[in-house]
């Protein structure tokens, strides 16, 4: 993100003149805390399904990947914390081929976790919908060697594409195809969603009953695709706008949150493990079995 930054300050001067609004600056404390807890919270997801075998299943590989994806978000903002830490103390030259590079290698972790939360929730959304249509033969379609691989390709695609987004991140074209991503990528998530939910009650009836499970698998997806709209589309916006009218006065005011956006990214990998805890009383179960077992061991 230090990309944005640098050209969201170079392009942005004549912006502020003739905005009212200053830009909104937080301490750096406050990126750092928040991006430690996310970090921790993340891991002990990785690590409690890890650890139990009854959790080791495509639904929480894929829940995993998402735990991943905000891991990596909340590691790029440590990483960011220690280049600005060490570049203060003099250690660090701003144009340096060691910089430049650490600040690439720094920037691809942040679009790479965008872009992985983007196909995990997209990937997720496509599981529940096996579950819920295709119960009867969900573990012949949906099996872990599977998951596995789908998880694979997912992300060895998001690698190659966060790197080529940071190398080209100045080109206009680059710019426009990033945030187009987003909102074909939530499309085609709400298409599921609701295709999902109308097909639900007649589903229902056919059936007789829906698996309640299933059903709360759905709602805990569409709970964690709210907050990820919610955190995340603040700072598409600040892109689109910081591409298409940077000297607008009203743009420029808007822009002036630049570090508030920054801060619901972060929050995003915070409210996650949360909703899986809520959601989910398997996963919820195994938290607490670990957390007390390795207290009193």
């Amino acid at each position: 993100m230090k990309h944005i930054i640098n050209l969201y300050e170079s392009i942005n001067s004549t912006a502020r003149n003739n905005s009212d609004c200053p830009p909104v600056v937080l301490p750096e404390e406050i990126f750092f805390t928040i991006s430690i807890v996310g970090v921790l919270e993340n891991l002990m997801v990785l690590l409690t399904v890890i650890k139990n075998k009854n959790l080791q299943s495509p639904m929480y590989f894929f829940i995993c990947s998402l735990a991943i994806s905000d891991m990596l978000g909340s590691l790029y903002k440590i990483l960011e914390n220690i280049l600005i830490m060490f570049s203060n103390m003099g250690y660090l030259k701003p144009q340096g081929s060691f910089e430049t590079t650490a600040d690439d290698v720094v920037d691809s972790l942040f679009i790479l976790s965008l872009l992985g939360s983007i196909c995990s929730l997209s990937v997720i959304a496509a599981d529940r919908y096996i579950t819920i249509f295709h119960a009867l033969r969900y573990h012949r379609i949906v099996t872990p060697r599977r998951a596995l691989v789908v998880l694979m390709v997912i992300w060895t695609c998001c690698m190659g594409s966060s790197i080529t987004i940071v190398t080209f991140s100045h080109h206009i074209p680059t710019v426009i195809a990033f945030t187009a991503l987003f909102p074909l990528m939530l499309a085609f998530i709400l298409c599921l969603y609701l295709h999902m939910f109308l097909l639900a009650r007649s589903h229902a009836r056919r059936t007789s009953t829906l698996p309640r499970a299933n059903m709360r698998g759905a709602v805990t997806l569409t709970v964690l695709l709210g907050v990820f709209i919610f955190c995340w589309a603040p700072f598409v916006l600040h892109v689109l706008l910081m591409t298409f009218c940077p000297a607008d006065p009203y743009c420029a005011c808007y822009m002036s949150l630049f570090q508030v956006n920054g801060v619901l990214i972060m929050c995003n990998a915070v409210i996650d493990p949360f909703i899986y805890a809520f959601r989910s009383p398997e996963l919820r179960d195994a938290f607490k079995k670990m957390t007390f077992c390795n207290r009193y061991q």
